[in-house]
């Protein structure tokens, strides 16, 4: 017996169509028919066969990796070093993450703003110290006792006048660079943000992440550095994208602005870099111990 025929027949003692076992593993009808026929040609790349293989007998109650060491024979085998060579590019890609250096150039302009209001505000305090020194130093006219009296207050007056000027001055300068601060804390505190909620376990994983503050539009950019097969779904099973991703079609785009929930299933992790709004998506599971990886992302838009 062959190992398609042996999956087929775990699938029929418990009653599933293929159907049924298309929505719970999430691989296309025809390739587990192409997998039950023997022909697995008609998968994406001999690397898949292994995958959707493990996925199928896990589905069906069968250990995957026993299967596959009683029919080792029978399987495609994947090129060797592969994985680690997209391992080795993913890392070198994380490594030289332009964000670092982003986050200091941020902090810049409100630098340069904050040297501008103590310089207007050192310029008014000098223009009103001398304007004071002047007035003390102009030669006392002889007047009566009350010409006197009456220019006294209203030298008091003008000096008041100034001082509350330079109040205000430096008043206004404090709430600029305050709304100023305010508004560069409520830009970072918006930034798009993706966490893990649950890490997948077990032979075939699967994990839950959470988008935070993400946008009114959300889109998920794909880039790929090799060959992977990649699945995309809204929360009600709607495909919002299904194929191979490729050097020679990457960068990928798939809108997610009509979902609040959405599934990725990816064939060979370590060759595809995935953003969700401008957050990267870190890999719940060890791509290189676990190439298929499963997730669903919750999208939390931001004031949720």
């Amino acid at each position: 017996m062959e190992i398609g025929e042996r999956l087929k027949e775990a699938r029929e003692e418990q009653n599933l169509s293929l159907e049924s076992l298309q929505e719970t593993t999430k691989i296309q009808k025809r390739y587990l028919e192409a997998i039950e026929q023997g022909n697995f040609k008609i998968l994406p790349g001999t690397f898949y066969a292994r995958a959707f293989i493990k996925e199928y007998a896990a589905a069906v109650g069968l250990d995957p990796n026993e299967l596959l060491e009683e029919y080792k024979a029978d399987v495609p085998q994947p090129e060797e070093e592969r994985t680690p060579q997209y391992s080795h590019i993913q890392r070198s890609r994380k490594d030289n993450n332009p964000a670092k250096s982003t986050a200091v150039f941020s902090f810049i302009p409100t630098v340069i703003v904050v040297l501008l209001v103590i310089g207007i505000v050192f310029v008014v305090w000098f223009f009103l110290q001398g304007s004071a020194s002047e007035e003390s130093n102009e030669p006392a006219q002889p007047q009566d006792d009350n010409e006197v009296t009456y220019n006294s207050d209203e030298d008091s007056q003008e000096n008041a006048g100034a001082e509350d000027d330079g109040s205000s001055a430096g008043s206004d300068s404090e709430s600029e660079e305050t709304n100023e601060g305010n508004a560069d804390a409520k830009s970072e505190k918006e930034q798009p943000e993706l966490t893990v909620e649950e890490e997948g376990t077990g032979n075939s994983p699967e994990s839950t992440l959470n988008l935070k503050n993400a946008g009114d539009d959300v889109t998920a950019t794909v880039e790929a550095e090799g060959d992977s097969w990649l699945e995309v779904e809204n929360d009600n099973g709607e495909s919002l994208f299904s194929g191979m991703v490729s050097t020679d079609n990457s960068p990928v785009e798939v809108d997610l602005s009509s979902t609040d929930r959405v599934w990725f299933s990816v064939g060979n992790a370590p060759a595809l870099d995935i953003t969700i709004d401008g957050a990267a998506l870190e890999y719940p599971v060890n791509p290189d111990e676990e190439v298929f990886q499963k997730i669903w992302v919750n999208i939390n838009h931001a004031g949720e």
